[in-house]
């Protein structure tokens, strides 16, 4: 019998402030449970507007603890109730003045997991990350959840096709990258660059994104979310670019030992001929 696992994610518009926003979410996780889905993922820093459009200090205050802070405890319910995995972006303080852009992973039980940091921390006109986040510290954890190996790569870590290798190296068969991305000069990569990282390391990916103009900055976030399979094909196709959407697809995790052993890209590698790539 084919493994498959049904998954969802969402894109949001930002509601306007972090109860609503949470709480829209868990009602999309609901629907996502009433769907069949087992894991669920949401967009980078899911909880908050997309506060990097800015560097102003009042934006610490959407910093909480992970896994003790408030939004992952409440998430933990949500996997609980729902019986779904799921992964959760936040802005994450571990102590005054360390401050991290963050993904918690919770199990179906409710479990906390663990979490990824994302590595690279961009800087330029809309995006003013590094005002905020420490680059993370934590590598490239490969989770093993109710549904299989999960791991996450987080919006920027899209353009680097390092990360995306290990997190195959790791053992990932699905991973989450939770982005914040706006029309304008990389918007056509979108769509191109997931598809490849999907078909090099051979495993799916879901890609999300933010929709909608917020209120600290003009970027327009375009949506178009999707899931994409090893062979760099969409999963029943992408979100729309305008408007909030749940996406649920169903993915044949079979799929993933099929492709390794067609293309045998791992097979193939030459980590031995590879040193100059880690050289400053």
């Amino acid at each position: 019998m084919a493994n498959v696992v049904r998954a969802a994610l969402v894109q949001a518009t930002w509601t306007g402030d972090t109860e609503s926003m949470v709480a829209k979410h868990e009602e999309h996780a609901r629907e996502a449970a009433r769907q069949g889905a087992k894991i669920i993922g949401f967009q980078e820093v899911f909880n908050a507007p997309y506060f990097c459009q800015v560097q102003e200090p009042e934006h610490y205050r959407w910093a909480e603890p992970v896994p003790d802070g408030p939004t992952v405890r409440r998430m933990q319910e949500l996997a609980r109730e729902t019986g779904m995995v799921i992964v959760v972006p936040v802005f994450e303080i571990e102590q005054s003045g360390f401050y991290y852009n963050t993904a918690a992973v919770i199990d179906a039980d409710g479990t906390y997991l663990g979490k990824y940091r994302k590595h690279h921390i961009p800087q330029v006109k809309g995006f003013w990350e590094k005002y905020y986040f420490k680059p993370g510290n934590l590598g490239w954890p490969v989770f093993d959840t109710a549904v299989g190996k999960v791991g996450v790569y987080i919006c920027y870590d899209r353009h680097f096709p390092e990360g995306w290798r290990q997190l195959g190296l790791n053992g990932a068969q699905l991973v989450f990258n939770p982005s914040a991305t706006h029309r304008g000069l990389s918007s056509h990569l979108w769509q191109l660059e997931q598809p490849a990282a999907a078909v090099a390391n051979e495993y799916f990916v879901a890609a999300i994104n933010r929709v909608g103009v917020e209120e600290y900055g003009d970027n327009d976030f375009y949506g178009t979310s999707y899931f994409v399979d090893p062979r760099g094909q969409f999963v029943g196709g992408t979100a729309g670019d305008k408007d909030e959407e749940l996406l649920v697809r169903d993915l044949d995790f079979d799929l993933v030992e099929e492709v390794r052993q067609t293309w045998a890209f791992y097979r193939d590698r030459r980590p031995d001929a590879y040193e100059g790539l880690v050289q400053p």
